[in-house]
């Protein structure tokens, strides 16, 4: 099937077909840019593109007709003005790898710690796809909302100011609007954290502990969000922001999080193993809980919340011993 084309706007590819990287399709092409979703699948590929809706994880988000998808990465990145990386964190390495470099910009649309490396996903960029320019968008953004229209921000964040404001201009629309942002650190700590913290705050009410405690959870998770961001060298002003705060606050109480939803599962008996299984799309907290505490003891700070999660998913602890070593930990001010 030929390439569409737009004669005025620049062309954007998006890698991943989950529902995010769909999300974002439909948002690109709302601005009225053409897209290219690069699925790895090429049957998944096909069968997106004839129905034109993915209908395992985004049913109901139809793809306008500036939407191609398909399963030629040559294709899908030809020409485009920059790429919005839309795979989950743990196999961004190996995707980037196993791509051509067309020398595209780099958008970051991933949240979590590499497992085996300990490093962000603007990190994993700079090894697997060095000198290439690249950003990092996050905000609390569900990807059904975000699909459906639905009134959202988010924050694009770089050093290139230049990349920053292409992205913008490409990406937003009045329903859709972005933030710039120089602190690429603290939007990717609060993107990690928040997913943890969110398996924590799922936990509490699976449990049974009441909203004072998820209340109180999410705050203490704040806190430690924000010293990861400033031992790491990112601001502490941004753990307030859309990437950090809002975020936090989406993830650890929207019912549509698959990160609560799990932590939830947890506390109510269900093995991991069979809580993963039986949920469409990746719950990002369950790979980066144990990185980002090994990231956080490498850089000497402390994620008592963080390492309970850890704690958890390893089959170390209940839900009640976690709460209660938390609240056995020594008073102090806040």
């Amino acid at each position: 099937m030929p390439q569409r084309n737009h004669p005025q706007r620049p062309k954007l590819c998006v890698l991943g077909a989950g529902a995010w990287g769909t999300a974002l399709a439909v948002q690109a092409a709302r601005g009225g840019n053409p897209v290219s979703v690069w699925a790895r699948d090429p049957a998944r590929a096909a069968e997106i593109e004839a129905a034109r809706e993915n209908a395992r994880y985004l049913p109901g988000a139809r793809l306008g007709p500036l939407v191609r998808v398909t399963a030629d990465a040559a294709e899908a990145l030809d020409r485009a003005a920059f790429v919005l990386v839309a795979v989950p964190t743990q196999f961004m390495r190996t995707v980037l790898a196993s791509l051509p470099d067309t020398g595209a910009p780099l958008i970051v649309c991933a949240k979590g710690v590499e497992k085996d490396t300990l490093l962000l996903p603007l990190e994993i960029v700079a090894e697997a796809r060095p000198g290439t320019p690249a950003a990092v968008l996050s905000g609390p953004n569900f990807a059904h909302e975000i699909a459906r229209g639905l009134p959202a921000a988010a924050v694009v964040a770089s050093h290139d100011a230049a990349l920053r404001n292409l992205c913008a201009d490409l990406l937003a629309t009045p329903g859709f609007r972005l933030y710039g942002g120089d602190d690429p650190i603290g939007v990717q700590v609060g993107g990690a954290a928040k997913n943890v913290i969110a398996i924590a705050a799922g936990a509490v009410i699976g449990a049974g502990l009441g909203e004072n405690a998820r209340a109180a959870l999410v705050t203490r998770g704040l806190a430690e969000l924000s010293r990861l961001t400033v031992a790491l060298g990112g601001r502490q002003e941004t753990a307030a922001g859309l990437s950090g705060l809002g975020d936090l606050l989406l993830t650890t109480t929207g019912p549509g999080s698959r990160n609560t939803s799990l932590g939830a599962e947890l506390a109510r008996g269900v093995p991991l193993e069979k809580a993963i299984a039986t949920r469409v799309g990746v719950a990002e907290g369950v790979e980066t809980a144990p990185a980002i505490v090994a990231r956080a003891e490498r850089a000497g700070v402390e994620l008592p919340i963080c390492a309970a999660v850890a704690g958890l998913l390893a089959g170390e602890v209940t839900v009640g011993d976690a709460m209660g070593r938390l609240l056995a930990r020594p008073r102090r001010d806040e």
